[in-house]
């Protein structure tokens, strides 16, 4: 079940927050609980009930592994150390046979010349997200940072239908003593209203702006066999902007829904893309997979602890399987390497003392982010190279035809004149759908520094019943929804 879909909204939601409230307000906690467990199964099997039984096995497997490490006692036959290695490989395996099967297949067939068949595996939703939930609660549970022997819990904690497809990647315990907090089991209206304020605003960025962008992006890098200098770069910010408001737009709302049952989601967006620096993009993009990486996986490599050589590589090797994360493809792992590559250079400025002006700062790394997520989104090589290409003018240059009077002499150079987007649709709207994403993104506060100075009164009533109408009226116009970009992931 998707977030913008009239399904969730004026069913699902509405229902599951009413049921859940009147359970809790007849001192049924247990029955509530249970209840929001269901909801949240019943939510993730609307797309493919087909997969409920492997989350559930999942679930039950980590809760097994989780309950055995919390406990203080070795283990006569196995160590704790070892049941941790048995729960993370089956975790990985899991996640490996229905995300890379495919992929390692053809390569391998690719390398060595055979022709083993590909099976057909469909990936589902939430696999990534749910699985790695569940790495982070095997690892706490090893170091004795969290317990949990209530199997009802522990699946609430997984399920919780705001995070269970995309994210956040939470830990079990800034998540689980919220839902004990018996102050949680009533209705609080600035949390309500607070809820519906984000959940407007996300809504809004999805099908407003983000999937305005898609058309765009599909047309450059889907569709059109050739790009010229200005088509290539809306293509790629058309993208880039897209990816941002899809991402921005699930956190909202996933917040903002969560928070109508008075459950704080940790922040997973800070405008990104104000960073002046590669490494404070990271600490604004998906602040929980980056958490995630760097706790699960950096630091236990070696972090930065054993000198500068080994910082760079556990570097590396962190953006590398980051990019494999993503998606099973050489294009995702090579946007991996050039990420892991930008942070190494940034820790040698670093080292050397380097200093650049800030508006410098940000348009290289701007740049640097708005190209990597070309590889992030090409499909094959060849769409990145196209993209490429086009944006270094290496396929043709094209100037407005209102320019060919007074700029007639760059004809001998090779320059033409005519429309600036005719192969991805053939209309100047995008350039001014462009100048209003950097507007947004750069001059205006994100909605998470909005919410801490959140006041409910009739301006943000307004403001926000204006979104929430307006994207209703686009997705009736549209008739038809789409699915979050890291859904995808």
């Amino acid at each position: 079940m998707l977030f913008n879909s009239y399904e969730f909204i004026f069913l699902f939601l509405p229902c599951t927050f009413f049921i859940y409230f009147y359970l809790n307000k007849k001192k049924l906690t247990e029955a509530s609980k249970g209840f929001l467990v269901l909801a949240s199964l019943f939510f993730y099997s609307w797309w493919d009930i087909v997969y409920l039984p492997l989350i559930l096995l999942s679930i039950l497997f980590n809760y097994v592994i989780g309950t055995s490490l919390a406990k203080t006692k070795e283990h006569q036959n196995v160590s704790k150390k070892q049941l941790l290695l048995i729960g993370i490989l089956c975790n990985i395996g899991l996640l490996g046979y229905f995300k890379y099967t495919h992929f390692f297949l053809e390569n391998f067939n690719g390398i060595f010349e055979t022709s083993l068949p590909l099976p057909h595996i469909i990936l589902p939703l939430g696999i990534s997200f749910f699985t790695f939930t569940q790495i982070a609660f095997l690892v706490d549970a090893y170091r004795n940072e969290v317990k949990e022997y209530d199997f009802m819990r522990y699946m609430l904690f997984v399920t919780f239908f705001p995070h269970l497809l995309a994210g956040p990647i939470l830990h079990h315990k800034e998540m689980m003593p919220q839902f004990a907090n018996m102050k949680n089991k009533i209705i609080h209206y600035r949390n309500i209203a607070l809820g519906l304020f984000l959940f407007s605003i996300g809504l809004f960025k999805k099908v407003v702006i983000a999937d305005t962008f898609a058309l765009w992006a599909i047309q450059g890098f889907d569709k059109a066999t050739v790009l010229t200098l200005f088509e290539a770069w809306a293509t790629s910010l058309s993208y880039t902007f897209q990816l941002y408001f899809d991402f921005s737009a699930y956190t909202d709302i996933a917040i903002g829904v969560s928070l109508l049952f008075n459950i704080k989601l940790p922040i997973n967006f800070n405008s990104p893309y104000k960073a002046t620096n590669i490494q404070d993009f990271w600490k604004r993009w998906h602040i929980t997979l980056s958490r995630f990486l760097r706790d699960y996986i950096y630091i236990p490599l070696g972090g930065n602890r054993q000198g500068h050589f080994r910082t760079y590589s556990n570097l590396m090797m962190t953006f590398l399987i980051g990019g494999l994360w993503h998606g099973a493809g050489w294009t995702f792992i090579f946007w991996g390497f050039l990420h892991g590559f930008a942070l190494i250079v940034h820790r040698f400025w670093q080292l050397l003392g380097g200093k650049l002006n800030v508006i410098i700062a940000w348009i290289i790394t701007f740049n640097f982010i708005n190209i990597s997520w070309i590889f992030f989104r090409a499909k094959e090589w060849s769409d990145a190279i196209k993209v490429l290409r086009g944006m270094f003018g290496l396929s043709g240059i094209v100037l407005p035809n209102v320019l060919s009077n007074t700029l007639t002499f760059l004809g001998q150079y090779g320059i033409k004149f005519g429309g600036l987007s005719q192969n991805i649709g053939g209309h100047y709207s995008v350039y001014t759908w462009l100048s209003v994403g950097f507007i947004l993104v750069l001059m205006f506060k994100n909605s998470m520094s909005v919410m801490n100075s959140f006041a409910l009164n009739y301006k943000t009533v307004l403001f926000s019943s204006a979104l929430f109408i307006y994207a209703i009226y686009d997705i009736f116009i549209l008739k038809d929804v789409s699915e979050f970009l890291y859904f995808n992931f």
